[in-house]
């Protein structure tokens, strides 16, 4: 016997609404009252990296987070590269199509990410233009589509299909995609990184690398990396002796460079003629030889 639809609803409303374990029917124990913790699953290598650099209005064209690095593709008329389906060939005829394409950014971040969806000719070139488009709701005939904005795929989920689409047509589809980094990558990769303030108690990474790391204020209590890569550095503070600097803001001209103690530099300079030599208390100086005791 087949599993009966309200099981099914049953097991979506507990896993789906309270993140629990189903159980028991729902007239043996409701939803509030299963007791084992079964939330979704969240993977990691999934997680949108970048999705908060995501425009809230779709962009007319492809969007990039720093030169050279898109974090949202556009798929429209305009960039030229509507996206023409496949017609899934293992469901019933002409229900399901297929983009080829993943992680497109649902109307969550923004009503404009709402795909639309075109019937055109095979191999149309401007499907927006020639093409007639087709809503979610339908056309009041029971021809309602719904589309899987993670694995791409448009399912007509009514009863009917739109009286526009036969065997010889095919389903476009206009939005934007995610490209941007996926998951918590051990390493920090950008050309440029901009902000006004980084602040962390901890910051720890395997690498931290970027052409250049652009900052009003960096501050964290502790820093830990393996590789700091960067073309250029600026330091608000010379660095220190205990960190293999010279905590000196400026060198002196001329000067000879010693160390004063054991946690800090500074310079011996003369006039002509003077010779350098070792004071009474050791340290070096210029001074007139004089015969005396050195």
């Amino acid at each position: 016997m087949a599993i009966s639809d309200s099981q099914k609803v049953d097991y979506l409303w507990k896993k789906l609404g309270y993140g629990a374990t189903k159980t028991d029917t729902n007239g043996r124990k409701k939803a509030p009252n299963e007791a084992i913790v079964s939330p979704l699953l969240i993977r990691g290598d999934k997680v949108w990296a970048e999705a908060g650099f995501i425009p809230i209005v779709k962009p007319s064209s492809d969007y990039e987070r720093v030169p050279g690095e898109i974090i949202v593709k556009v798929y429209d008329d305009n960039t030229g590269n509507t996206v023409e389906t496949t017609e899934d060939g293992t469901s019933t005829a002409l229900r399901t199509w297929i983009t080829g394409i993943t992680d497109w950014i649902p109307p969550e971040f923004g009503s404009t990410y709402q795909v639309k969806v075109f019937i055109d000719n095979a191999s149309a070139s401007n499907p927006e233009s020639t093409g007639t488009q087709i809503f979610a709701t339908g056309s009041g005939n029971d021809d309602e589509w719904f589309f899987d904005y993670q694995s791409g795929v448009l399912h007509f989920i009514g009863t009917n299909l739109p009286s526009s689409l036969s065997s010889t047509k095919r389903i476009y589809i206009v939005g934007a995609t995610y490209t941007g980094v996926f998951g918590q990558d051990p390493s920090l990769s950008a050309q440029t990184i901009f902000a006004n303030t980084i602040t962390s108690d901890i910051m720890t990474t395997g690498t931290i690398s970027a052409g250049v790391v652009n900052a009003g204020l960096v501050v964290a209590q502790t820093i830990t990396t393996t590789t700091v890569s960067a073309n250029a550095m600026t330091l608000e503070t010379p660095l220190g002796s205990n960190s293999g600097g010279t905590g000196l803001k400026e060198f002196t001209p001329f000067g000879v460079l010693y160390a004063a103690n054991s946690s800090s530099l500074t310079f011996a300079t003369g006039s002509t003629g003077k010779i350098l030599q070792v004071g009474g208390s050791g340290n070096p100086l210029f001074d007139d030889l004089n015969g005396g005791t050195y």
